[in-house]
């Protein structure tokens, strides 16, 4: 073949089977010819790079699924990167740098902005009415959660093998680290 039949051939690379892509590549190469094809080859991955950048880390996998969920609904595309890993043993977490969150590095700006939003006091949920936040009885903070199980002996017990998962039921302020007892911030029974 001359070289316009190759170019031809090369137009019409995605009907050619891999090895003859292939082959076809090494021709071109070695003609010295240089022809980018408008469609990439069917079945051939195509590279494409992106260049992120990680804003957040996060040792617990719902975090960061919160917080990736919170982005996508404001149309950031973002990615979690070490979430499997964590998922098949979340001890191994500290050791690789926890969950990153990343988004393009156009998009960071605004999705750090969306992340450092403070927590609403109240809202209203439909069809229940308004809801209150939870405060910490101490340092007055809406960063608070419920939590059940008992993590230091479920960690240790599961660090030598036998994991024993002790339930208790209570709130953790993750600002001033206070801990108590009750349905809400008002019903306070120190742990």
């Amino acid at each position: 073949m001359d070289d316009g039949e190759l170019a031809k051939v090369a137009a019409d690379s995605a009907s050619l089977t891999d090895m003859a892509c292939d082959l076809l590549e090494e021709e071109m190469d070695r003609r010295g010819l240089d022809f980018e094809s408008a469609a990439s080859p069917r079945g051939r991955d195509v590279v494409e790079s992106r260049d992120v950048v990680t804003i957040r880390k996060f040792r617990d996998l719902p975090e960061a699924l919160l917080a990736q969920g919170s982005l996508e609904s404001a149309g950031i595309e973002c990615w979690l990167t070490d979430d499997n890993l964590v998922r098949l043993d979340w001890f191994i977490s500290n050791f690789v740098g926890g969950i990153k969150l990343q988004v393009k590095k156009e998009d960071a700006e605004a999705a750090n902005e969306i992340l450092e939003q403070p927590i609403p006091e109240d809202f209203d949920v439909e069809g229940i009415g308004e809801y209150h936040q939870p405060r910490c009885p101490k340092c007055q903070s809406l960063d608070v959660s419920f939590e059940e199980l008992n993590k230091p002996v479920a960690f240790a017990t599961a660090y030598v093998g036998l994991p024993i998962p002790l339930h208790r039921r209570a709130w953790r302020c993750r600002s001033c680290k206070h801990e108590w007892q009750g349905s809400d911030s008002t019903e306070v029974e120190e742990v």
